[in-house]
């Protein structure tokens, strides 16, 4: 019979760091999209406008960029283990509040924060993970990542067609947040055998080599644009695909399915692109998802309606197989030691993004309609293939600092 533990506890360290990651990475991702397939409930249960869902959406993501900066900082002190642990605690307790208001204000508050606790996540795993693995490994790696969260936001539609179906949108929150507290103490009980190594301070020299060229930080600079605008989409269509087949007339029950084909899309465009940029680069990688996303955001409007499953899963590719390209290029960079506050940065101005862009498609489909709205965001997706060219110029061959 196969011990779990003696499994884990004889892995190889980077293999244990990305285990653990990626287990917390489920988690985490499945709170935040646990928003999207239940928001046609909460709305028709509350009353609101598309306006108020988005601020639900918007508030939910904003509240998780507050930390994602001072927890890079904080990482130093406390210890990554700790502080991932504890914020997807913080998430699930949220949970069980948003669970139990009785109002659309309280609800949004508890939604401010739950939210909070959610900055851990991102910057941290994606940190650990960076520097476990040198740069041959390192875009498959961070894939891997992201492609466990995915996990978690497939699970979410999964859990409202099985749950919130008898018990509601508020019955969905109860479980998921008691089962993520159970979860997350036992997780404490492996701290031993996870041993994830603090970031150690830069050396001068290197830190000297880095700082005396502005050409890595406007390449950074440009990606964080890139990934502001990949979020912007992303987020916005998570929240109001669900709304555009409902108004083509699909059921609650078929718009679950079709979301589970929608993530479950993403999720493989996130582990295949992760893959795929390490042999034909960021740029193209950018060009084919953010192109076919624009494409297939628009045919959410007129595709014949037996042709929506396959689309839901092509869709899922272009929204989401960027952003593993995006997140494993921030290793380039940045040196080790300062990763965990460089992705800080960076998943705070993608969050920025995740904050804007329901509101302001949320508007639109107040004052026009949800089909206006759509169109809108398709052609928002088509405005990233000419600001992706503006990084050829910084893409280079690992630096030193990543070989070391």
């Amino acid at each position: 019979m196969i011990n779990p533990l003696r499994f884990w506890t004889r892995a190889p360290q980077a293999r244990r760091t990305l285990l653990f990651a990626s287990a917390t990475h489920v988690w985490s991702d499945l709170f935040f999209a646990l928003y999207a397939p239940l928001l046609p409930l909460i709305k028709d249960d509350l009353d609101l406008t598309f306006t108020e869902v988005a601020m639900l959406k918007s508030l939910y993501a904003a509240a998780s960029a507050v930390l994602q900066v001072p927890v890079g900082f904080m990482a130093d002190r406390v210890g990554e283990f700790w502080l991932l642990v504890g914020g997807n605690l913080w998430v699930a307790v949220g949970l069980i509040g948003m669970a139990l208001a009785p109002s659309f204000i309280l609800l949004l508050a508890f939604t401010l924060l739950g939210g909070l606790g959610g900055g851990t996540q991102h910057p941290l795993a994606s940190g650990i993970v960076s520097r476990a693995y040198d740069s041959r490994a390192r875009a498959t790696a961070v894939g891997t990542v992201n492609f466990a969260g995915d996990l978690g936001k497939m699970a979410a539609p999964a859990f409202a067609l099985v749950v919130a179906v008898s018990y509601g949108w508020r019955g969905t929150m109860l479980v998921i947040g008691i089962g993520a507290i159970a979860f997350f103490l036992a997780l404490m009980f492996i701290r031993r055998s996870v041993e994830i190594d603090r970031p150690e301070p830069v050396e001068s020299k290197r830190a000297d080599a880095y700082d005396g060229t502005d050409k890595p930080i406007t390449g950074f600079k440009i990606l964080s644009i890139v990934g502001f605008i990949d979020s912007a989409i992303r987020a916005a269509a998570l929240t109001f695909v669900p709304f555009i087949l409902e108004d083509r007339g699909m059921e609650s029950t078929e718009i679950f399915i079709m979301l589970i084909l929608l993530l479950a899309g993403g999720a493989f465009g996130k582990y295949l692109c992760g893959w795929f940029s390490e042999r034909h680069g960021l740029i193209s990688i950018v060009w084919v998802t953010k192109a076919s996303a624009a494409i297939f955001l628009v045919a959410t409007i007129y595709a014949p309606m037996v042709t929506m499953a396959p689309l839901m899963v092509l869709l899922g590719i272009g929204l989401n197989g960027t952003s593993s390209s995006l997140y494993a290029t921030v290793a380039s960079f940045v040196p080790q030691a300062r990763r965990s506050r460089m992705y800080g940065f960076f998943y705070t101005t993608n969050e920025i993004g995740s904050f804007a862009a329901p509101l302001a498609f949320g508007r639109v489909a107040d004052v026009f309609s949800i089909r206006a709205s759509m169109a809108l965001m398709g052609l928002l997706a088509a405005t990233i293939l000419p600001v992706s060219l503006a990084l050829r110029g910084f893409l280079r061959p690992s630096p030193a600092w990543e070989e070391a």
